[in-house]
């Protein structure tokens, strides 16, 4: 076989899209995962944050092309012209629902049931011609995409009762203390609000307001280039400021959270960056009934194990939290004319900032296809 990915979600989903539309055949290409349903993980998330909308636009989607993009299934489906309107002005988010449908969509369309394997890669060994999965069986052409490596809680909270992560499935209790101040944090002072609860704000610091994920320059060609200019100390500087919290400007976010301000029930506890400087982190959770960590993910390679074994086996190049990566995302050291190891999602960040959207699946997917297409078949 041809081709593997590592990894079912999403990520995996859209690189075994856009090799199918580029002419690979299903019985050339290998999936390698815990369940067949790719948006299983994101699925989960989603519901317990009660997420209705997506954050990305309407290229937001596993389809190897842009076009068409959800803004124009939705104005077809529904004859309405009103998405259009919006996806023109950078306004169209659209619903969880009608992207999970697509998703199961791309699913049927291309096949992927027929190439998934139920199997979880522990090591991927470079050999001759290819890499080695478990070591078993060889493939040209490996793209990895584990996903993020685990749901990040502070060590403070570890053994509080009152804690559970936003994307753990909750409900809200009377005083619900938030900590965080990204997407998900900003989603859950909505839900809690919503449920009648009163919230504190946890944070050390104060988020951007952006609609995507990060700047959108990241997203052109221009800003890429730029960014892959940067020399390494400066580039993962970058890195640290663009993937700080985040959530969209709007009166969606607003209008809630300052009528419960004028009804006392919404509050900020700023922490200081060593903990105490502006309180503590004990201080700000006295008196909640609830705590509810919107604190994303742990970053880093070194917190997944294939690739922390894959990177000190091979002795690949680092760089703080992050795999150095060729543009195209490809790992330098392991990747010439016989063989291609591309990483995909957040692991892809050095090559893509905005690796773990659905546009920097897309990015390395297309990179990944390029160079199975310039290989040739022995």
């Amino acid at each position: 076989m041809r081709c593997a990915i590592v990894g079912d979600g999403l990520a995996g989903l859209t690189a075994y899209a856009t090799l199918r539309h580029g002419g690979i055949e299903v019985e050339e290409i290998a999936v390698f995962g815990d369940d067949p349903d790719p948006a299983a993980a994101w699925r989960v998330r989603a519901a317990a944050i009660r997420q209705e909308r997506m954050r990305s636009e309407s290229d937001g989607h596993c389809a190897p092309t842009s076009f068409p993009g959800l803004a124009v299934r939705e104005a077809l489906r529904r004859r309405r012209l009103s998405p259009l309107l919006r996806t023109l002005a950078d306004r169209y988010n659209p619903t969880v629902p009608d992207f999970l449908e697509h998703v199961g969509e791309v699913r049927e369309t291309t096949g992927w049931d027929a190439s998934h394997r139920t199997a979880r890669i522990g090591r991927i060994r470079p050999v001759e011609g290819g890499f080695e999965l478990d070591g078993q069986d060889v493939f040209r052409h490996v793209l990895v995409a584990p996903g993020h490596p685990g749901l990040a809680v502070p060590e403070e909270l570890a053994g509080d009762r009152r804690t559970v992560h936003a994307y753990e499935p909750h409900g809200h209790e009377g005083r619900v203390a938030v900590v965080g101040a990204g997407m998900a944090a900003a989603t859950e002072w909505l839900n809690a609000l919503g449920a009648g609860a009163s919230v504190v704000s946890v944070r050390r610091r104060e988020p951007e307001r952006r609609p995507l994920n990060l700047p959108r320059p990241l997203f052109t060609r221009r800003g890429l280039a730029a960014y892959h200019a940067t020399p390494a100390a400066a580039r993962a500087g970058l890195l640290r400021t663009w993937l700080a919290p985040s959530y969209p400007p709007g009166r969606r976010w607003d209008e809630p959270v300052e009528a419960a301000v004028r009804a006392g029930r919404f509050r900020v506890a700023a922490l200081g960056s060593n903990g105490s400087a502006a309180g503590t982190l004990a201080e700000a959770l006295d008196g909640a009934d609830q705590v509810i960590c919107a604190t994303g993910f742990r970053r880093g390679f070194r917190h997944d194990r294939l690739l922390a074994r894959l990177a000190a086996e091979a002795g690949l190049e680092t760089h703080e939290d992050w795999i150095v990566l060729a543009p195209d995302a490809t790992v330098p050291a392991l990747t010439d004319a016989t063989r291609t190891l591309t990483l995909a999602g957040v692991p892809a960040q050095w090559a893509f900032p905005a690796a773990d959207t659905l546009a920097g699946a897309k990015y390395a997917a297309r990179r990944f296809l390029d160079r199975v297409r310039r290989c040739p078949t022995p």
